[in-house]
Formats: C-alpha cells, structure tokens, sequence
C-alpha cells in the first residue's frame, strides 16, 4: 500500500475568550511573536509563531462562548533539553498555572497544565529511550538533571518494550517507507 504525500502537523488553532490575554500568554511564556493580526468573519484573529520557517505555530480566533467545550485534547511543544524543561516547570509554577503535572513517559519527561483559559499544554524533552505507550510516572523536576536522566534509564530498562530512540526510529522509518 503507497503512502500518502508526507503531512506534517505544523500548527493548532484555538477559539478563545480573551485575546489579548492569551497572545501574552503564549509570548511571555514560550517566547512566540505575533506574525499577523486582522478580522475573521467579524472576529479578531492573532497568528503567533516562534519559527521563522513557519509563519504561525498558533492561531487564535476571538469568540469562544463561556460554556463551549473544546475538542482539543491538548498542545504540545518539544524543546531541546531536559534543562529547558526544567526552566519552564519553573516558570509556569511561578506563574500559578492550575494543575501543573510534571510527567515521565519513558520516551519523553513532560509538564502538563492548564492555559489561562482551560486549555491543557504540554512542554516536553524527548528522552534517548523508547518504551511503549501510555507509560505514565510522576516526576520530580526539582532533581538534578543527571539523577533524572539515571531514574529515567532504569525504569525503562526495566520494561520488556524497551529500545533506544534511535532504534525506534530507524524501525519507524522502515515502516513508513513501506
């Protein structure tokens, strides 16, 4: 069976309550700029990006009513580093963020909370492992990064689907070309 065209998720839009708030939001904490702003079918519409290959990461739409609920499970953002995850665990606490949850996949250390407006996002650091998911652990990011990094290899070592991430990766390339 062929493949279809190579698609690749590049961007999330959201309907949100306060515009103005969320584009600070998203600025302040992970540092993206707006690249476009208008009208939409009488709404205000903000384009925010933090990649100059991609003119926006997200897109926001004024209007979300008070009680709608939203589909979207949640945003993720990867950064480099476990020691960048570490700095936004530290930021987000500071800034009093509702339900702050520090997570270890195995495959990836992870921060889960909720935005000004409800909407759960996700900051992660992949790690050099693979074990299959769902594979859930609290974490402690207050630790050192190299005692995190020691914990983390001994959990998924332990686990029958365990491989590095490199292997993963090689298999998964093998089975998307087919």
């Amino acid at each position: 069976m062929a493949l279809p065209p190579d698609a690749q998720l590049t961007h999330l839009g959201l309907y949100v309550r306060d515009l103005d708030t969320m584009v600070a939001f998203y600025g302040d904490l992970l540092g993206m700029v707006v690249t476009d702003t208008g009208e939409l079918r009488g709404s205000r519409i903000t384009f925010m990006s933090r990649n100059p290959d991609e003119h926006h990461q997200l897109v926001m739409i004024s209007g979300r009513p008070d009680d709608e609920y939203s589909p979207v499970s949640q945003m993720s953002f990867r950064v480099k580093t476990l020691e960048d995850l570490q700095y936004y665990h530290r930021a987000v606490a500071k800034m009093g963020l509702r339900d702050l949850r520090p997570s270890n996949h195995g495959n990836a250390w992870s921060i889960y909370f909720l935005d000004p407006e409800g909407n759960k996002v996700e900051i992660y650091a992949s790690s050099p492992w693979y074990v299959n998911q769902p594979h859930l652990q609290p974490l402690d990011l207050d630790a050192p990064p190299d005692e995190i990094r020691a914990t983390t290899e001994a959990m998924v070592r332990s686990d029958v689907s365990f491989q590095s991430r490199e292997t993963w990766q090689q298999a998964l390339s093998q089975r998307l070309a087919g």
